[in-house]
C-alpha cells in the first residue's frame, strides 16, 4: 500500500511539474520571422489629404521621401550601423524645402528659423539633442556631435552653435533657410484673427501643428536608433521647444524594446512622454509594438489634449517590426526591410 501511495505521489509531482513549465514557457519568435535590418522615416502628420495636394507636388514629396530612405536602407544593406543610417537619412530631408525641418523649417514670429533636433542609440541609451539652433545647416549632425563629442544630452542656442563651430560642422547664413514657402506662411498665420497662438500653417496639410523629419532604424548588428529634426511652429515665440529635441518625448531608443521618432503637437507629445512610453509599455505590459503604438496614438494622446493631442509616430522593434500610427489624415512616411521591398506613403489609406 505505501508503495502504491509513493508511486502515486510521484506521478501527481511529476504532472504538476510539468504543468507548472507550460504556465511559464513563452512563445519563441524563429529568427525566420526577424528582419536582418529594416528603416523607418517620417515627413511629419497633419491633415493631408488628397484634395489638398496638386499631383506634381505628391510626386515630389515621393520622390524626395524614396531618396532619402534609400541613403539609409544602402547604409544598413552594407552592414552600416543604424546611427549613421538614421543621421545621413534626415540630412536628405533637412536639405529640402519641402519639409519643416533644415532648409525647410518655418519662421518665427521675428522671421527668423529656430531649429530643434534630437538622436539616439539604443545600443548605449547614449543620446544628443540641440534646441533654438539659427545657423546650424543640418541640426541631425549636432545632435549627434553633443551625443558623442560632449559630456551632455542637449545643448541650446548660442551655445549650441558655438559647440557646433568647434566641432567644425557646416554653418550657414540665417537666411539660407528662408523659403518663400515659410514667409507665406507667417504672413498668413500673423493676418490671422488668433495671432498670440502659434501654429504650423503648411498648404499641404491645412493649417495644422504638425511639421517634423524623423528616422528609425535596426542595423545588421541588431543594434535600434532614432532621430528626429523640426523647425517648430511658424510664428513661434520666447524661444518655444517642442518635444523634438526631448529624448522620450520626440525620440526614443532602446534595444530591448524599439526606437521612435514622433511628430505632432509637441506640447501634448512632452506631457505623454509619447517616444518612451510606447517602450514602456513594451517592457513593462508586454505589448507588441504595434499594440503599444496604438494605445498611446490612439487613446492616451488624445485624451491629454482633450482631442488636441493630435500626430503620429514611427518605430521599428529589436525584430524589425515597423509601426506607423498617426491619428491625423495622414503622415508623410516610407519604409524599406532586408528584402528591399519600398513602402511610401502620405494619406491615410
Amino acid at each position: 500500500m505505501k508503495k502504491i501511495t509513493a508511486i502515486i505521489a510521484i506521478i501527481f509531482t511529476l504532472y504538476s511539474c510539468n504543468k507548472e513549465v507550460k504556465v511559464v514557457e513563452k512563445p519563441i519568435v524563429k529568427a525566420s520571422d526577424k528582419a536582418a535590418f529594416s528603416i523607418v522615416i517620417h515627413g511629419g502628420a497633419g491633415f493631408i489629404k488628397r484634395d489638398n495636394i496638386s499631383q506634381e507636388k505628391e510626386a515630389a514629396y515621393r520622390q524626395k521621401l524614396e531618396e532619402a530612405i534609400r541613403v539609409g536602407y544602402n547604409i544598413l544593406n552594407n552592414g552600416g550601423t543604424s546611427i549613421d543610417a538614421v543621421q545621413n537619412t534626415i540630412n536628405i530631408l533637412e536639405d529640402s524645402p519641402l519639409f519643416n525641418s533644415g532648409k525647410g523649417a518655418v519662421l518665427t514670429n521675428e522671421g527668423t528659423c529656430e531649429h530643434d533636433a534630437s538622436i539616439m542609440d539604443g545600443k548605449t541609451l547614449n543620446a544628443g539633442a540641440s534646441a533654438g539652433t539659427k545657423t546650424v545647416k543640418n541640426p541631425i549632425n549636432l545632435a549627434r556631435a553633443v551625443m558623442e563629442h560632449s559630456p551632455h544630452v542637449m545643448l541650446a542656442r548660442e551655445g549650441a552653435e558655438t559647440f557646433a563651430q568647434e566641432q567644425g560642422l557646416k554653418i550657414v547664413e540665417p537666411s539660407y533657410f528662408h523659403t518663400e514657402k515659410s514667409l507665406k506662411a507667417l504672413e498668413r498665420v500673423k493676418a490671422s484673427e488668433n495671432t498670440k497662438v502659434a501654429s504650423f500653417f503648411d498648404a499641404d496639410i491645412q493649417n495644422s501643428k504638425f511639421g517634423t523629419v524623423g528616422c528609425a532604424a535596426l542595423d545588421k548588428h541588431g543594434n535600434l536608433a532614432a532621430g528626429t529634426s523640426t523647425g517648430g511652429m511658424t510664428n513661434k515665440r520666447w524661444g518655444r521647444i517642442g518635444d523634438s529635441p526631448i529624448i522620450g518625448a520626440g525620440t526614443y531608443a532602446n534595444n530591448n524594446t524599439c526606437a521612435v521618432s514622433s511628430t505632432g503637437w509637441g506640447e501634448y507629445f512632452i506631457r505623454g512622454m509619447v517616444a518612451y512610453d510606447i517602450s514602456a509599455l513594451m517592457e513593462y505590459k508586454g505589448l507588441s509594438l504595434k499594440e503599444a503604438s496604438k494605445e498611446v496614438i490612439q487613446n492616451k494622446l488624445p485624451a491629454i489634449g482633450n482631442g488636441k493631442g493630435n500626430g503620429g509616430i514611427i518605430a521599428i522593434d529589436s525584430d524589425g517590426t515597423i509601426a506607423m500610427e498617426f491619428n491625423t489624415p495622414g503622415m508623410f512616411r516610407a519604409t524599406m526591410d532586408d528584402k528591399g521591398t519600398l513602402y511610401i506613403g502620405m494619406f491615410k489609406d
